[in-house]
């Protein structure tokens, strides 16, 4: 919400010089502030909208000659919990830092990181149970 208002606010001042007084100020400057709230939930759609997609993905079937380690993991990633593997795959996979990741899953930065060390955790234990040393 403070970013919102923080961001009306800042529209407001830029485009101050394009107020006509055709209706009251406070009509004028709700307006701004009204777009900037229906912006910001357009942008939070797009985001959950990847987020999914990268979550709807299947894990690809990779056939390699040394076992298919790449297959155990990916269907390692696949059995996280999905607030972990959300964090993990953003920020692992795609590199998107711990403040990105959070701003896109709609968590704290704090809560990215703990996700992403519970992801790991618990990738190194399922690895292991099936014969991986870490």
């Amino acid at each position: 919400a403070e970013d919102c208002t923080q961001e009306a606010f800042i529209q407001a001042w830029n485009k101050l010089d394009k107020f006509r007084g055709d209706s009251a100020f406070a009509t004028w400057l709700h307006r701004i502030a009204v777009n900037a709230v229906l912006g910001r939930f357009r942008k939070s759609k797009r985001e959950r909208d990847r987020i999914q997609a990268v979550a709807d993905v299947q894990p690809a079937r990779v056939s390699t000659g040394d076992g298919g380690e790449l297959r155990d993991l990916a269907e390692a990633v696949d059995r996280l919990p999905e607030r972990a593997r959300h964090v993990f795959v953003l920020n692992a996979v795609y590199g998107y830092s711990h403040d990105e990741a959070a701003g896109m899953l709609g968590i704290a930065t704090g809560t990215s990181k703990a996700q992403l060390h519970r992801a790991r955790r618990l990738l190194v234990q399922q690895l292991e149970q099936e014969g991986f040393t870490a």
